[in-house]
């Protein structure tokens, strides 16, 4: 269990942290419909990122990813690309981030956030957590990660679980937070969103960054 842990930590943290999805569960608690809206947003993300890693692991163990060197090569070159990929993102980032403390901008569906639907709040959040690149990415090297230990089937499915749980608590968190916090818990999510909204391109830089290194750091071994 603890080489499932292991392997998947890093990436479950890389999508834990995603600004835009946590502004946006944010906008969706002050709508009318926050009690409702929240918990199937959290839900689609749930749902999301179970399905794009358990499907990646299933596809690598069919691959023979704990055996296999054809396989072990061509996920460690998937490493190494998905890692350049990071490092790019981190570049452009830094350089977009908005100077002076100004607030960066948000993408223009942002807007009407607070006007979806519980079927819609539910799709968006399928989108942002299976279907964004950058969570995309890291929820498939999550799952051929822990392909690539040959771990027993139970074990590789906690491990899964688990990912999926770590990758999903600051959207968890704040949905509760609403839920059992009253109107103190509004302000503070404010202030939250808020500072997200700021920081939102400088925190993204330093999470590709990282995120980058690793992979390339994870996929040479195998080569060499």
């Amino acid at each position: 269990m603890g080489q499932g842990i292991s392997a998947i930590l890093a990436f479950a943290v890389g999508v834990t942290i995603s600004p835009v999805p946590i502004i946006a569960v944010i906008l969706m608690l002050f709508s009318e419909r926050a009690r409702v809206n929240g918990p199937m947003f959290l839900l689609g993300w749930v749902v999301a990122l179970a399905a794009v890693c358990g499907v990646s692991y299933v596809l690598a163990v069919q691959g023979d990813a704990s055996t296999s060197s054809t396989t072990v090569d061509t996920i460690a070159w998937g490493k190494i690309v998905f890692g350049v990929l990071f490092l790019l993102l981190a570049v452009r980032n830094w350089g977009s981030r908005p100077e002076g403390g100004a607030e960066a901008e948000m993408p223009k569906w942002m807007a009407g956030i607070d006007k979806l639907g519980p079927g819609k709040a539910l799709g968006l959040s399928v989108l942002l957590a299976g279907v964004n690149p950058k969570n995309l990415m890291l929820s498939l090297a999550a799952g051929t990660a822990l392909a690539q230990l040959g771990l027993p089937t139970n074990e590789a499915v906690w491990s899964l679980l688990l990912f999926v749980v770590i990758a999903s608590l600051t959207i968890a968190v704040p949905v509760i937070y609403y839920l059992v916090g009253g109107e103190q818990a509004k302000g503070h999510l404010d202030d939250l969103k808020s500072w997200l909204v700021v920081h939102n391109d400088a925190v993204m830089a330093v999470l590709f960054l990282v995120i980058g290194a690793d992979l390339i750091a994870k996929g040479v071994p195998p080569l060499t």
